[in-house]
């Protein structure tokens, strides 16, 4: 298998497919026994370890998530097994009320939550949607308080971004400077939990002045990997990135030659899931 493409973010090499763990965690975007399912198969440390595992042998070793415990236990162990180092790409959510666009964030809260990002080894650090996105001014263009964060990240040595379901996010941080290495967004050809049209946010990633690490390109399962990954990678630039979920190790072979063969224009190596109505067209 060939090595998988690398691209540059901070300073930092990074493939540019990211292990992704909404699957991890139980986030089905669909139903409680669907997240139920997911806990009870993958939110444990062997079975996300023997996941990245498979990612990690690849060259893919950069993680996507909320840096904890479990996801830096489970990084340890795939690194054990391949040799092969793990980048955290840590995504916490910081507390916000009504007067932190004034006030700021809470300095306790802020010291609490950056000693666990330490603590767990992360890379970088990109306040989850749910801060950044709350913080959005669209009267004066800018991301309120953003800065406080910026700083404190970079004061411990890490690398800085914004995860963001917003495509405010992007532009008005670029617009005004944010000290930031890259972004996260939504990204897939339906449109999935996107606020504006695939077009917009297809050029707001395009126009970027920094590397965007796209994420859901399979829309949480609603979009077969075949039809996801061709739109996506044929749709960024070369320094942005693919962040993929898994529930199992085969999954992730799957998703790495496909992204690969997508890449390198050739047909896939991928054996086709077959069922009784295809036995006509089967040539071979």
């Amino acid at each position: 298998m060939s090595a998988f493409p690398r691209t540059e973010v901070g300073g930092l090499s990074l493939s540019r497919m990211i292990i992704g763990t909404n699957w991890f965690r139980g986030y089905s975007h669909c139903t409680p026994s669907k997240d139920k399912l997911i806990k009870d198969l993958v939110a444990n440390r062997k079975a996300m370890a023997d996941i990245m595992e498979v990612f990690f042998a690849a060259g893919i070793n950069a993680v996507m998530g909320l840096g904890d415990d479990l996801l830096a236990d489970a990084v340890k162990d795939a690194e054990d097994r391949t040799g092969v180092k793990g980048i955290i790409v840590s995504t916490p959510l910081f507390p916000i009320n009504r007067d932190t666009p004034i006030k700021g964030f809470d300095p306790g809260e802020v010291e609490r939550i950056m000693d666990a990002q330490v603590k767990c080894g992360a890379a970088f650090v990109m306040p989850h949607q749910g801060t950044t996105d709350a913080m959005v001014d669209r009267c004066s263009r800018e991301i309120r308080k953003m800065d406080q964060l910026c700083k404190a990240i970079r004061d411990r040595g890490m690398r800085t971004g914004l995860s963001t379901h917003m495509p405010e996010s992007i532009v008005y941080a670029d617009e005004t400077g944010l000290d930031v290495d890259t972004y996260i967004s939504m990204y897939n050809a339906m449109g999935f939990l996107m606020q504006v049209e695939v077009d917009w946010i297809s050029r707001i990633i395009a126009g970027a002045k920094k590397p965007v690490m796209t994420i859901k390109p399979m829309a949480a399962g609603q979009i077969r990997p075949f039809q996801a990954f061709n739109f996506v990678w044929n749709t960024i630039r070369d320094c942005d990135m693919v962040t993929v979920g898994t529930m199992t190790p085969d999954e992730a072979k799957e998703c790495i030659e496909l992204s690969l063969s997508i890449l390198e224009r050739r047909v896939s190596d991928l054996k086709l899931q077959e069922t009784r109505s295809k036995a006509s067209i089967k040539t071979g």
